[in-house]
Parts: C-alpha cells; structure tokens; sequence
C-alpha cells in the first residue's frame, strides 16, 4: 500500500494522549494500522508525552479521583496502537472490531442520493461525532462542502479526487473547518470511505441543506 495522505501533526498528538474523540480516533487508528510512518510519529508523541508526565512532581488524590482516571484510560486506549492490519479482513483491526464477522458485502447500505450511500457506525462510549461508512459510485462526486470541525476520512477501497490531490487506499484527508472540497470518485469503481465528524457537514448548496436532517451527516 502505497500511502501519500497522513494524519495532522496535531491529530497524532491528540491520539497519542488519548484525548482525541472516540469517533475520530477509529478512523486514525485504522489508518495508523497501515501506515509506519503515523504509527512511529504517534509513538513518538506518546514517548515526549510520558517523558513530561515522568517528570512532574507526585500528588495526591482521592480514591474516587483515581477510579475515574483509570475508566477514561481504559476508554482511550480502545483503539490506540493497533497491530498492523491482518490480510484475513477486508476492515482495518479498529474497524473489524465494530463490524466482527463482517465483509464488505454483509452491509446494509442505505442511499442518501443518487450515487451516493452509507452505513452508520457504532460510536465508542463517550463520543461526541459521528462515524459512518461512506459509498460514492464511480465517477459520482460529493456535494461541495466544508466542515462544523474535524473531520477525518480514510479510503478504504477505491479513490477519489479533488483539489487537495488524489486520495486512494490508506490514504486519510485530515480537515478542518478551513477546507471546502468536492470530492469526485474514478470512473473504474465506487469509492468506499471510514468518516468520522466532530459536527454536521456545512454543504453549499441549498437544495442539499434542506435535506440534511434527513441524510443525516
């Protein structure tokens, strides 16, 4: 896998300290799984991160202080750091966790407009986004749009195009609310995407806008 689009500085170091939104951080997990170069930056980060905590001077605190601390932990560290991903599922490991026994082919898919489809997803406990699986036909494009706030696409199968460059397998488009974008599909075959938003999809168009909370993105 030849990847080309990494994950934001700033999205790794989230990750790596566990504080990046449960939504968010599936889809940075599963594309860490199949990427070396974010899997050792997020480790790095981590390292720096313990390397700080290492040296702050001890404190107490209550007992209840510290069952609460140990609860997020476990939540944070659900998907962080996973094994590099396994040929025997079609998902990456953080995604085959919320799809066990699942292929491609067992989705529900459930059409929002004409060439365009997704499933939604089961959000880690604690999250505030929304993470769907995403299916847009070969050479269909997505709405123009910008974003409420994050928002962090991996490309599962197929690829799309557009003013950021070419985005194909294992590849993440990490945005925020500054970009706008149109992304079209190839023509040879429909474009599968894992998505996570921080908040709801501004589209531009108005005829989109009013079905929005029907489409529910």
């Amino acid at each position: 896998m030849n990847i080309h689009h990494h994950l934001d500085a700033a999205t790794l170091s989230a990750f790596a300290a566990g504080t990046l939104d449960g939504a968010l951080s599936v889809v940075a997990a599963s594309h860490i799984s199949s990427c070396s170069a974010c899997r050792a930056a997020a480790l790095k980060a981590e390292q720096v991160g313990g390397g700080l905590l290492a040296s702050l001077e001890a404190a107490a605190v209550s007992e209840d202080c510290r069952a609460q601390t140990l609860e997020r932990l476990d939540r944070a560290t659900l998907h962080r750091f996973p094994a590099k991903a396994s040929s025997k599922s079609e998902f990456p490991a953080p995604l085959a966790r919320l799809l066990p026994g699942m292929r491609l082919a067992d989705l529900k898919w459930k059409t929002k407009a004409p060439g365009w489809a997704m499933v939604d997803l089961p959000l880690p406990a604690g999250s505030r986004g929304k993470l769907f699986l995403v299916r847009v036909g070969a050479g269909k494009s997505m709405p123009l749009h910008g974003h409420g706030g994050s928002e962090i696409t991996l490309i599962l199968s197929g690829a799309y195009n557009d003013r950021l460059g070419r985005f194909a397998p294992g590849d993440v488009a990490d945005l925020d609310e500054a970009v706008e974008h149109e992304p079209v599909a190839e023509a040879d075959q429909p474009c599968i995407c894992l998505v996570a938003t921080e908040a709801p999809t501004r589209f531009k168009s108005r005829m989109v806008r009013l079905v929005q909370p029907f489409i529910g993105v």
